[in-house]
């Protein structure tokens, strides 16, 4: 224990030294951190925003990242010749859409997704169902618009058929639409469509109805009865770097054309849903751009709270500037840190943005601390001097938030969601930088504030006023926003410290209700409903990061994604089964165990039956079993398995005689896009076989459907894997909670032991993480009844509401444990005296400047704001009302006895000695004639002033309770009293001492000869107008100390009274002839 306290040590006497430096030479740390700033604000230049959704908010080394390594590394995707939709390997495009994929088994680059742009139809006449000869008029329009729409690129224009992915020499198209041949047909009823496929009369193409139509109502018989919604697919090139920049034009055309019909009211039966790869991209940044116009206002608003809140009715010692200065360090810190950040090459993305605002409450936090340790500080101390007791008293509390606050970011710097990462970096890096510039650039604005206080200038218009005392022959605008500070002639005076309202008010209104017994209890029922809550809460939290909470509010994406879940939950993912690895194809046994797989997938409530499944190998054995002796071939040999698999085979077919060629894997079988064979040809080496996941909704669902398809891959004997773009995203359903229980505890963990190194002590350390417990589980449950997910976005607020949490606890609960206060209604009004403002300016000023995020209008700072308001809401309630009534409950002294020892009532004696006399003689009589013969008295601090230090240690009103937090009017810090005074003071001193002793025989010369009486007849002023005559006359008899002595009084300046609560002192030693000091209680006189 002893040694931690060095912790402590260390940074007092380094942040004193640092008080001092910067007390003498506030000038260079004011333009150094400027110039700092500047510097570091030209890494803006470099800045690259990275706002790909699936780089930011899926974990790095994914299950779904791996499986999508194993397909592409078999089954590369061919937009130019061999495009099948189905077998797709990306939902979306990466910004660089040649990166390679580090795939152990195929060093050359992959290409990525291709651009795509989707519509959802749906009806707006009141008629739900679209099987109508007039609505399907205005799908060939919008589809004529969409492939005949002009779009410019790089010179050059170009329409979809120049961009279109194609399999073979066609683009693809949306054959859905072919049913316009029959659709007279269809909705007078003289045609039925079968559901899920059917051949179009007409055409022949092989319509598969649940690709297109959305919510369809079939019968029993397996009829169409109506279609809701049906949806349309364009799909560009990206096989070259040319095509991808020119499907990027394409789709931003194909979005603005789309809305603008839609807007325009071209469609009269039809409303349309749009959406293109890069959505998710452009809501990303629009999120970005939609906070920008709010950090005017929040600073001005973060401005206007501090200039107020620093304010006092004296207007000398108000700091409006200091509050308005402490906004500008903290937004200086913000933009070098990120400057610095860019510069290291850390991809900047939009969430960021989110850490100025946390950083100016946080700054604004530091700032209330330190102003609260410099009016801690006696004003007659020089300028250096307070600067340094200023940072030692505010050492603790400043370094222990910073500590917490970048540990807490720290954690999630590994997380494996680089979003989280990033954001973390750049918020851990603010507060390192925060820290610095607080301890600079704010230290020297309150080191020139000091030059200004001790000038007496007006603390706005920085001229020089009187105090108030001094004022009462002004007119009374000058009383009220002109007078200010101190009268030098007379410094105690009262007019001129008084003590700050709010602080009265926790001390004398506040503390007196929660010791309430009624109050008490009613606190404690509060917290158990707030822990009902939560854990409530706790049971309906939801995971998982929807699409649509990537988008603004009111992005035309919103409706697509309603849309797409209203309409296409039923058939909703096309998942691919890919086996790695050369196996015996031919094998009965390997054919089996496929098979068993296959049949295993659709036995699973998740994927629906064999109708919907494509496998090359099922359709394959099917076929040479049905034709093994018309086509003589055999597939039980490797020999015979490939050549009936690769040959080219004639049949004849009658009437008449036609040869048609025959070829399994043909390149017009999209069946040839599902094997992979080796170098030689003559061995497979991966297959791939589509199977249909059914009736898919919810978050939960989707995490369920992966989990238990991924578990039917392990349990099987062959190296399969199962893949769909969208898993990639699904990952981190499995990732989320377990890393954001792992991050908490340890977070926790790492919160209880920085609290303990910097308040070293053990029942302070428990407090503090029941606390950290409490408050994040109040975090967690609430923020799901606020409708915020467990997703990677609520996870960085996690990880940074530890941090957040020990701030108000730590302090609160140290104040409490280290109070010298006899009874607990005394601890919780001292620490809630020292504390209780600073958590109120804390709690408000965050919050105050998070409101900005809100007014953003878009789920990822909502959330944000949420959860910073549950942190800090919750943290300012344990802070001020549920640990001040636990500790007064079961913390030190809850099990003593209830005793006011303050109301024992001291006789006579005690209201004949206010203050502490030293009895030379004590020569008592029991009738009260007199105390002694010739009893000398003087004021305890003025004869101690000049006598050794006292044997005990009594206690110390000056103690800093709240970890330098305390109150602004409070005495000078007590932590450097011991300091050896000026020479020329010691001279003086010396002098009184020689003069006490020449005259110890005519003591009553120097000092009253006051005779007590012990029913209180003497009166006080009468004492100390004896004292002043005493130190008259020494200055007579020393007329060589007078004009120091004047001097030096007219030059020092004397705090405000000090002592809040007046406090019996112990019985301890003196420097008077019989080294006693009126004792604490006095009950009954006995003189030996």
């Amino acid at each position: 224990m002893v040694g931690l306290k060095i912790v402590d040590e260390i940074l007092n006497k380094s942040f004193y030294k640092l008080g001092l430096l910067v007390g003498r030479h506030p000038g260079y740390f004011l333009i150094v951190p400027v110039l700092l700033t500047l510097l570091g604000i030209t890494g803006f230049q470099r800045i690259h925003t990275n706002i790909d959704p699936e780089y930011l908010f899926s974990p790095i080394n994914g299950e779904g990242k791996i499986e999508r390594s194993i397909v592409e590394s078999f089954f590369k995707v061919n937009y130019t010749s061999k495009f099948n939709v189905a077998r797709i390997t990306r939902a979306g495009n990466k910004d660089d859409p040649w990166e390679a994929v580090p795939w152990p088994t195929d060093p050359v680059p992959l290409r990525l997704s291709g651009r795509f742009g989707r519509v959802i139809v749906t009806s707006k006449d009141g008629n739900k169902n679209l099987l109508r000869t007039v609505v399907w008029k205005e799908l060939r329009l919008l589809d004529g618009i969409i492939q005949n729409m002009t779009v410019y690129h790089d010179d050059d224009y170009f329409t979809y058929k120049d961009i279109c992915a194609r399999w073979m020499s066609d683009c693809f198209q949306n054959d859905i639409l072919n049913l316009d041949y029959i659709m007279d047909d269809v909705e007078t009823g003289n045609l039925n469509l079968t559901f899920p496929l059917m051949f179009n009369p007409v055409t022949w193409d092989a319509h598969a109805f649940p690709v297109f139509f959305g919510g369809t109502q079939v019968s029993e018989d397996g009829l169409i009865i109506s279609v809701p919604s049906v949806q349309l697919v364009y799909f560009g090139n990206a096989d070259s770097k040319k095509y991808d920049a020119m499907g990027s034009a394409w789709e931003d055309a194909f979005l603005d054309t789309v809305g603008k019909a839609q807007d325009d009211g071209l469609f009269e039966h039809i409303r349309i849903a749009r959406f293109a790869s890069r959505t998710l991209d452009h809501e990303l940044e629009k999120n970005t751009r939609s906070v920008i116009p709010y950090f005017t206002s929040t600073f001005a608003v973060m401005a206007i709270f501090s200039v107020v809140t620093c304010m006092m009715t004296d207007w000398v010692r108000s700091k409006p500037w200091l509050g308005l200065l402490g906004n500008l360090s903290a937004a200086m810190a913000t933009l070098c840190a990120f400057g610095v950040c860019i510069y290291a090459g850390i991809d900047f993305i939009g969430i960021n943005l989110a850490a100025p605002f946390l950083m100016i409450g946080i700054g604004i936090d530091d700032t209330f601390v330190m102003l609260a340790a410099w009016r801690r500080t006696s004003i007659k101390t020089p300028v250096p001097e307070r600067m340094a007791q200023m940072l030692s008293e505010a050492a603790v509390s400043i370094t222990i938030t910073s500590v917490t606050d970048f540990f807490s970011f720290w954690i999630g710097i590994f997380s494996p969601f680089p979003s989280v990462t990033i954001f973390c970096i750049y918020s851990g890096a603010a507060t390192v930088f925060l820290f610095v510039w607080h301890l600079t650039f704010f230290a020297g604005c309150v080191a020139i504030s000091g030059y200004c206080e001790q000038k007496n200038l007006h603390s706005i218009a920085c001229v020089k006023v009187q105090p108030l005392s001094k004022s009462k022959h002004r007119c009374w605008m000058y009383r009220v926003f002109c007078s200010g500070g101190v009268d030098p002639d007379d410094m105690d005076n009262p007019i001129d410290n008084q003590e700050h309202g709010m602080m009265v008010f926790f001390r004398d209104y506040f503390a007196p209700f929660l010791n309430n017994g009624l109050v008490k209890v009613v606190v404690i029922l509060v917290f158990g409903l707030y822990l009902l809550g939560a854990g409530y809460g706790v049971t309906q939290i939801e995971e998982g990061l929807e699409r649509r909470k990537v988008a603004k509010n009111d992005s035309y994406a919103i409706e697509f994604f309603d849309r797409e879940d209203d309409y296409y939950r039923e058939f909703p993912y096309r998942i691919q089964v890919v086996i790695a690895g050369e196996y015996e194809y031919w094998n009965p046994e390997i054919q089996r165990q496929v098979e068993n797989l296959t049949q295993t997938f659709e036995n699973t409530s998740y994927v629906s039956n064999t109708l919907y499944t494509e496998s090359w190998l099922r359709s394959f054995i099917q076929y040479a079993e049905r034709n093994e002796d018309f086509l003589n071939i055999s597939i039980k040999t490797k020999e015979g398995f490939m050549q009936a698999l690769k040959e080219v085979r004639y049949l004849e077919v009658v009437p008449p005689v036609i040869m048609l060629l025959q070829f399994w894997l043909a390149p017009t079988s999209p069946f040839s896009l599902d094997v992979k064979f080796n170098e030689a040809g003559d061995s497979i080496v991966g297959m791939r076989f589509l199977i249909q996941a059914v009736n898919i909704s919810g978050t939960e669902h989707e995490k369920e459907m992966v989990r238990a398809l991924r578990k039917i891959c392990k349990e099987s004997p062959l190296n399969v894997s199962v893949f769909h773009p969208y898993f990639v995203f699904f990952d981190q359903f499995e990732l989320v909670r377990p890393l954001s229980i792992q991050n908490m505890v340890i977070g926790a963990g790492i919160m209880m032991l920085v609290s303990f190194i910097f308040i070293p002590n053990i029942l302070c350390s428990l407090w503090v993480a029941f606390s950290i417990l409490s408050i994040e589980a109040g975090v967690v449950g609430y923020m799901a009844l606020w409708h915020v997910n467990l997703d990677s976005i609520s996870m960085i607020n996690l990880i940074m509401c530890i941090g957040f949490s020990v701030d108000f606890t730590a302090h609160i609960c140290y104040a409490y444990m280290s109070s010298s206060a006899k009874t607990p209604d005394e601890r919780v009004k001292e620490c809630l005296y020292a504390l209780g403002l600073p958590i109120f300016q804390g709690s408000v000023s965050t919050i105050l400047g998070m409101i900005a995020l809100l007014l953003a209008n878009n789920y990822i700072f909502a959330v944000f704001f949420k959860m910073v308001f549950l942190v800090v809401f919750c943290g300012a309630m344990h802070g001020l009302f549920l640990l001040p009534v636990l500790l007064s409950l079961f913390g030190p002294g809850s099990c003593s006895s209830s005793r006011n020892d303050d109301e024992i009532k001291m006789s006579n004696v005690e209201k004949a000695l206010p203050h502490p006399y030293c009895i030379p003689h004590p020569q008592f009589t029991l009738n009260g004639s007199n105390l002694g013969n010739n009893l000398k008295c003087q004021k305890l601090d003025t004869l101690e002033k000049y006598t050794k230090k006292p044997q005990y240690k009594t206690y110390d009103l000056d103690k800093d309770l709240g970890l330098g937090t305390s109150e602004e009017n409070s005495s000078e810090s007590s932590s450097h009293s011991n300091k050896k005074p000026p020479a020329e003071e010691e001279i003086m001193e010396r002098r009184y001492r020689e003069a006490w002793r020449r005259n110890s025989d005519t003591v009553s010369q120097f000092h009253t000869s006051q005779v007590l009486d012990i029913y209180g007849n003497e009166s006080e002023r009468e004492y100390y107008r004896r004292l002043e005559e005493n130190r008259r006359r020494f200055q007579e008899n020393n007329p060589e100390a007078r004009p120091r002595y004047n001097d030096q009084r007219q030059r020092r300046r004397y705090s405000p009274p000090e002592q809040r609560y007046y406090r019996n002192q112990g019985l301890a030693r003196s420097s008077s002839y019989h080294n006693i000091v009126h004792p604490r209680y006095v009950q009954e006189l006995r003189f030996p």
